[in-house]
């Protein structure tokens, strides 16, 4: 399955949100990487146990799964999430970059990606829809976290 949808974060005709700056976003988009509890309210554990400078891995914990994942940084443009198969979870890929078309505008593309076939996707067609949805739902929670973490100045920090 292949997925890909856009969130704008900055529309000038909408007065009433608040404008993120590409460097929020940004901040945003890492501190959801490095502290996704913040973001994922199910999720029990995370911990990062290799770091290096394109990266880190991470472990996941939600009960009794644990999830391994690769999470790719490229500055101010991108979060690739990578997690190799493992157990009952086939190959899959998240990125997430940051996309400014206009001066004005700014939108977060999600790029979902997983590693089933032609014939899987076809047999779990309605399945993959109700996951579609849960991905939109999840990255419209991403960007209203974001803008609260912003609004109480967690996004202006330098990062280290």
């Amino acid at each position: 399955m292949k997925f890909e949808h856009l969130i704008e974060v900055n529309d000038p005709l909408n007065p009433l949100i608040d404008v993120l700056s590409h460097e929020q976003v940004w901040r945003g988009l890492v501190l959801r990487a490095e502290s996704p509890k913040l973001f994922v309210p199910h999720l029990d554990e995370s911990i990062i146990d290799e770091r290096t400078e394109q990266g880190f891995r991470r472990r996941l914990r939600y009960g009794q799964l644990v999830v391994e994942d690769h999470v790719e940084l490229e500055p101010m443009r991108s979060v690739r999430y990578r997690v190799a198969a493992q157990q009952d979870i086939a190959e899959s890929s998240l990125t997430m970059t940051i996309e400014t078309p206009t001066e004005d505008t700014l939108f977060v593309r999600f790029q979902y990606e997983d590693s089933h076939d032609a014939a899987t996707d076809e047999a779990n067609a309605m399945y993959d829809e109700f996951r579609r949805s849960a991905y939109v739902e999840s990255d419209i929670d991403t960007i209203g976290m974001m803008r609260e973490l912003a609004r109480e100045g967690r996004l202006d920090a330098t990062l280290n």
